[in-house]
């Protein structure tokens, strides 16, 4: 287990906790989550009396990681409280290439995290808010996980051994916006939609989520997937994570939205980006650094042949389902020729904010073994009017790795700076779990 070490000091306290705040997510048909993002002090002080007084007497200064900057050769943020310059694993080209992409979008937040598999090591780091002053959002855990969180459900499926990749699953017309008792009833009459567990982890299909998990799962199980897998503790980190929540609701139909993705919990990037690192190892879980030369624990938290199975329907995503068009030009082309790219959507939008949130979480392994795989998350929060999803930010930042890796036909993307919207209000009228 990591020494960790804190100071408590109320101005560098107000630098990491700067900007969080109560948020209120909304979707249809439910009341609002209310998601608490703890001070830093906060969740500090959980931390400590966890730790105990080693902790305290090894204490040592944090990065402030919404400042980091990079020249030809290392990434480094000041400490907090004395500004002493820490070195990091970030890839300098590679932050330089994910900031100036986040700002030619003008999107009102965003943040990208990537990491290398083999070590754990963050290799890019990037918060970006349009408006106001700078917040490492890569650590806040404000957004709603969305069908990111059918990765839990699914993994819960096999891990019981009532599903596989194969879970043939029919269902009626509907679901993409929300979940009803209609979508629930079995009925051979009307249910002439039919997908494997895996198909519909690809397209992100509601009603199979939905009616597997009722049938076959309790809320208990459900949960404790979940806790496994990182929620409702923070995770191990150089700097304190906001801890992603969870609730399961012990109602039939709220039970259905949760595990089909609807509401009831919330993600940070890093999490997400764990999440992905961890399946993409074979469930072999890693702690991910973004300071240089900390000591990476492991530990298993999915047996390898479910972590396979899970890895494999995200592969479906990028094939045929909701990322198909992202990762492939017009042609069918794919932009990451050679490599194994797999992941998960999530999308869904918050009426009364007037936000529009999607994810993106996988990664991408060469078929050249000795270039490392990498995974990544990114998280998009548009405006009404939304600029770009978060899988074309997720294309476009695993381009630009492999392309710096000289991989055979993986061209650099070209950063327009006077991006256009690609979106209307439309996404936000009808709001989809996918």
């Amino acid at each position: 287990m990591r020494s960790w070490g804190f100071f408590v000091s109320l101005g560098s306290m107000a630098l990491l906790a700067g900007g969080l705040k109560w948020r209120s997510t909304h979707v249809a048909n439910a009341a609002p989550v209310e998601a608490k993002v703890a001070s830093s002090v906060e969740i500090e002080d959980v931390q400590l009396r966890a730790l105990g007084g080693k902790a305290r007497a090894e204490a040592k200064e944090l990065p402030d990681l919404s400042r980091i900057s990079v020249d030809d050769g290392t990434a480094v943020a000041p400490s907090i409280p004395s500004g002493r310059a820490i070195k990091l694993t970030v890839r300098p080209e590679l932050q330089r290439f994910a900031n100036k992409l986040l700002a030619s979008h003008h999107l009102p937040e965003a943040a990208v995290v990537m990491t290398d598999v083999k070590t754990g090591h963050v290799i890019a780091y990037a918060s970006h808010v349009e408006n106001g002053r700078a917040r490492d959002l890569c650590r806040e855990a404000t957004a709603p996980s969305a069908s990111v969180f059918k990765i839990i459900t699914a993994s819960a499926l096999l891990e019981k051994g009532v599903a596989d990749i194969n879970t043939l699953e029919c269902y009626p017309d509907g679901g993409e916006s929300r979940i009803t008792p209609f979508h629930l009833r079995v009925d051979p009459a009307r249910d002439h939609y039919c997908s494997t567990l895996a198909q519909a982890m690809g397209k992100s299909t509601n009603p199979v989520f939905a009616r597997l998990a009722s049938r076959h799962l309790q809320p208990s199980e459900l949960e404790q997937k979940a806790r496994t897998l990182g929620y409702g503790t923070p995770l191990p980190f150089d700097v304190p994570l906001t801890s992603s929540d969870i609730t399961i609701p012990t109602d039939a139909l709220g039970f259905a939205r949760t595990a089909a993705g609807f509401w009831n919990s919330t993600l940070s990037p890093v999490h997400a980006a764990w999440l992905a690192t961890t399946i993409a190892r074979g469930g072999n879980a890693i702690d991910l650094h973004v300071v240089d030369g900390e000591p990476a624990e492991e530990h298993v938290v999915m047996a390898k042949d479910q972590a396979d199975h899970v890895q494999d329907m995200l592969e479906h995503t990028v094939v045929e389902g909701t990322s198909r068009r992202a990762f492939h030009d017009g042609h069918g082309t794919p932009f990451l020729p050679g490599i194994r790219a797999v992941g998960k959507t999530g999308t869904l939008s918050d009426n009364e904010k007037n936000r529009f949130y999607t994810w993106f979480m996988g990664s991408a392994t060469p078929e050249d073994a000795e270039k490392s795989p990498v995974a990544i998350a990114v998280l998009v929060v548009n405006r009404p009017t939304w600029k770009v999803k978060a899988n074309v930010i997720a294309r476009e930042m695993l381009r630009a790795y492999f392309a710096g890796e000289k991989l055979p036909h993986v061209t650099m993307p070209k950063i327009d700076r006077n991006a256009s919207s690609a979106g209307s209000v439309a996404a936000l009228k009808k709001p989809r779990a996918h």
